[in-house]
């Protein structure tokens, strides 16, 4: 019986019940069972409705409902009369109530002792809420306040390398098949700009944002889950050129570092599950920009930022928590490099490679699921700086395009297994350029 856990099962046989509790123990005995009948104790017997996306609703007792509140925020009125026993489940549909919550508006009854004048709020993401009606003294009461941390982790199939330079700015994009193969060029679509960033969000859509064009933008393009680029959105935050980006929280996004003309930055923009960009973090950790970042961890919900230049190449990073908070400082290891890439590979780890060291190198970095930075590996491939990197095929990576020497432009790619070994070139497709990024999607 210790599979089930928050429920009861009640045993049946010749008419007598033997009822146990959470942990297994008896709390009535009438007799040996010979059959089970599992009853859900947190609403299995509710009638679900269709998920509810406004900002108001009137709760019906005996009902259960999905409330995505991922464009706004929902007051919910409960029953103006309720009878002992009456039940409710209210369950965070889209993961978002860490954005916008709901709110309980008790309707003249009262909840958990307290009337209807007291503010009733949830605001934690992935909270299953089940209230049942105890009667006019304590109201309603939680029985279930669960916040679903066991989130199954989506991981990613396809990638797209995007933007860059030839001879000026553009906005051409290469698919990357779930088979790490990469396709022809894609006409550009959006401002097209150099040293940007792009991360994943939303479980299974990508983002390219900020850049250099001329001037600094903070401009973002987002990326569909068939690898569709949207035109542009109005930037917000520091307009910047030089940053790198992650994912964080499983469905998240940050953009971090770079640098404009005053100088390197290290403020940071959260991005939501819903691909909204928001206004600058304060800086944490060293100024620096032309970094690199990418996510870890057994959930995929925590992210690396690395290495870069603050006028001088430094090893540095920045660990970042599954809520978009970036640590501080991390003593680096390896060889201090900007002009770097990163991406995730086998399902839980990460890996930085490529870059200049005041030459063009190809020595990688692995991350462990626990974010730490191992020492260098020997270069594999055509040594280049201003390189990109994504994920692909759920545990794998790629390294593509940048700067080898002459300088010349390649489009040269390199794959990264699950197990973080990066393989030998593999002949270019699409434009040959520099300064690109790229991000992975469904």
């Amino acid at each position: 019986m210790s599979g089930i856990v928050g429920s009861k099962l009640n045993i049946r046989g010749s008419g007598r019940v033997a009822k146990l509790g959470t942990d297994g123990q008896v709390l009535t005995s009438a007799g040996a069972g010979v059959s089970a009948v599992y009853e859900d104790a947190a609403g299995g017997g509710l009638d679900w409705q269709t998920i509810v996306t406004g900002s108001t609703m009137t709760a019906v007792a005996g009902n259960g409902y999905w409330i995505d509140t991922t464009s706004n925020a929902c007051t919910i009125t409960l029953p103006a009369s309720a009878s002992n026993g009456d039940e409710i489940m209210f369950v965070d549909y889209a993961r978002n109530w860490g954005t916008n919550g709901i709110e309980l508006d008790s309707n003249g009854l009262n909840y958990q002792g307290d009337d209807d004048e007291s503010t009733v709020e949830y605001g934690t993401e992935g909270i299953a809420l089940h209230i049942v009606y105890s009667g006019a003294t304590n109201g309603w009461i939680p029985t279930l306040d669960k916040t679903v941390t066991d989130v199954p982790v989506k991981l990613n199939d396809e990638g797209i390398f995007g933007f860059g330079y030839v001879s000026g700015a553009v906005s051409m994009t290469n698919l990357v098949s779930n088979a790490g193969v990469v396709a022809t060029d894609v006409t550009g679509v959006g401002t097209a700009r150099y040293q940007p960033a792009a991360t994943q969000y939303g479980g299974d859509k990508g983002i390219f944002g900020y850049g250099y064009l001329g001037s600094d933008t903070a401009v973002t393009n987002l990326v569909s889950n068939a690898g569709v680029v949207a035109t542009d959105v109005t930037g917000v935050g520091t307009a910047r050129r030089g940053p790198a980006a992650c994912s964080y929280g499983g469905d998240k996004g940050i953009f971090g570092f770079g640098a404009t003309d005053s100088g390197v930055t290290g403020v940071t923009n959260l991005v939501s599950n819903a691909g909204v960009v928001a206004t600058d973090v304060s800086a944490v950790g060293t100024a620096r920009q032309l970094a690199a970042a990418c996510s870890y961890s057994a959930n995929k919900d925590k992210g690396i930022f690395g290495f870069g230049t603050t006028g001088s190449r430094v090893s540095t990073t920045n660990l970042v928590s599954n809520v978009g908070v970036v640590a501080s400082d991390v003593t680096g290891v390896g060889t201090a490099r900007n002009e770097l890439a990163a991406c995730s590979y086998g399902e839980d780890k990460g890996i930085f490679g490529f870059g200049n060291s005041g030459s063009k190198v190809s020595t990688t970095n692995l991350v462990s699921n626990a974010g730490v930075v191992a020492t260098d590996t020997t270069g594999v491939g055509t040594g280049r700086n201003s390189v990109a990197a994504t994920q692909y095929g759920e545990d794998k990576g790629i390294f593509g395009f940048g700067t080898a020497a002459g300088p010349t432009k390649v489009s040269t790619t390199n794959l990264v297994s699950n197990a973080g070994v990066v393989s030998t070139d593999v002949t270019g497709v699409g434009t040959a350029r520099n300064d690109l990024t790229a991000c992975s999607f469904n």
